[in-house]
C-alpha cells in the first residue's frame, strides 16, 4: 500500500515537472502577439476564477484572517512578480536561455528559506549557491556578446518573485493542502487580475493568433493552476525529499519544449550549462 502510494506520489510530481516544463515556451508563444502584462494578468484572471468554482463546489472555509496577508504577498510573487518578468523576458531571450537561467530557482528558494527562517546552512552549501549563480551570470554574459541582455534582468526579478512565493506558500501548507493555498492566492487576487486584464486587454484581436490564445489558456489552466494541484499532491504522496528530485528534470525538459515548440536551435553550450546547474542543485540539496 505505502509503495503504491509513494509511485502515485513520483507520477504526479512528473506530471506537474511536466507541465510547469512547458511555462516558458508557453509564454513565448503567447507574447508573440500579447503584451506580457495582459498575458499575466488574464492567466492569473482565469485562475482565480476556477479556484472559486472548485472552493465553492467543494465548500472550503474562508481561510484564517491571520493568514490573508501572507496569501496577499504569495499572490504578488507568483500571479505578478514571477509572470510579469518571465513574460518582458520572454520577448527578448529564448525559451531555452530562460530555461537555463531559470534553473537555478530551486538553489535561490532554498537560500530564501535559510535567510526567511533564520537557518544557517554549510558553508559548501553556500559555495554552490555563490557557483550556481556565478555560472548562471557567465552564461547570461556569453549569450549576450559581453553583456547582460534586458531578458536576463527580468529573469533574475521573476527568479527571487518565485522563490519568496514558494517559500511562503510552503509555510502556509503546514496549516492547509497546498493545492488550496494556490487557490486562494488565485482567487484574494482576483480584485486586481480581472480590471488590470482590460486594461491591457488587445487593442486588435484580429492580430491575436490563435496559437496565441492556446498559450494563454495553457499557463492560465496549467501552469497557473492544475500544475500545482498535481505537484503539491505528489510531495504529500511521496514525500517532499524523493519526489523533489523529480523538479533536476525541469530545466530539461524546458530547453526539449523550446526546441519542439518555439523551434529553437539547443548548442551543446546551452546543454553543457544545463547539466552543471542540474549537478549543482543536486549536490545542494544533498548538503
Amino acid at each position: 500500500m505505502m509503495r503504491s502510494r509513494a509511485a502515485l506520489g513520483y507520477l504526479l510530481g512528473f506530471v506537474g515537472v511536466v507541465i510547469f516544463s512547458g511555462t516558458l515556451p508557453a509564454t513565448r508563444v503567447a507574447v508573440a502577439t500579447l503584451d506580457p502584462w495582459f498575458v499575466t494578468f488574464g492567466r492569473a484572471a482565469i485562475a482565480g476564477l476556477c479556484a472559486a468554482l472548485v472552493l465553492l463546489v467543494l465548500r472550503r472555509p474562508l481561510p484564517a484572517r491571520g493568514t490573508l496577508k501572507t496569501l496577499g504577498l504569495i499572490g504578488v510573487m507568483v500571479t505578478i512578480g514571477f509572470p510579469g518578468f518571465m513574460g518582458l523576458a520572454m520577448t527578448t531571450v529564448p525559451a531555452a536561455h530562460g530555461g537555463v537561467v531559470l534553473g537555478i530557482l530551486p538553489l535561490m528558494t532554498a537560500v530564501v528559506s535559510a535567510l526567511w527562517h533564520g537557518v544557517r546552512p554549510s558553508p559548501l552549501f553556500w559555495l554552490l549557491s555563490v557557483i550556481g549563480a556565478g555560472i548562471v551570470v557567465g552564461f547570461s554574459l556569453r549569450s549576450g556578446g559581453g553583456h547582460l541582455e534586458a531578458g536576463d534582468a527580468f529573469l533574475f526579478v521573476a527568479a527571487i518573485s518565485a522563490a519568496v512565493g514558494y517559500v511562503l506558500s510552503a509555510q502556509l501548507a503546514r496549516t492547509m493542502p497546498g493545492w488550496e493555498v494556490i487557490s486562494w492566492v488565485c482567487l484574494i487576487m482576483l480584485p486586481v487580475t480581472i480590471p488590470l486584464s482590460f486594461v491591457w486587454w488587445p487593442p486588435d484581436l484580429a492580430a491575436v493568433t490563435t496559437t496565441g490564445w492556446i498559450a494563454l489558456a495553457y499557463l492560465a489552466l496549467f501552469s497557473q493552476f492544475i500544475g500545482f494541484f498535481a505537484w503539491n499532491a505528489g510531495l504529500a504522496l511521496g514525500g517532499v525529499a524523493g519526489v523533489s528530485q523529480i523538479q533536476l528534470l525541469q530545466t530539461f525538459f524546458t530547453i526539449g519544449f523550446a526546441a519542439l515548440i518555439n523551434g529553437e536551435a539547443i548548442g551543446f553550450d546551452t546543454l553543457g550549462v544545463a547539466m552543471v546547474i542540474v549537478g549543482l542543485l543536486y549536490l545542494g540539496r544533498r548538503v
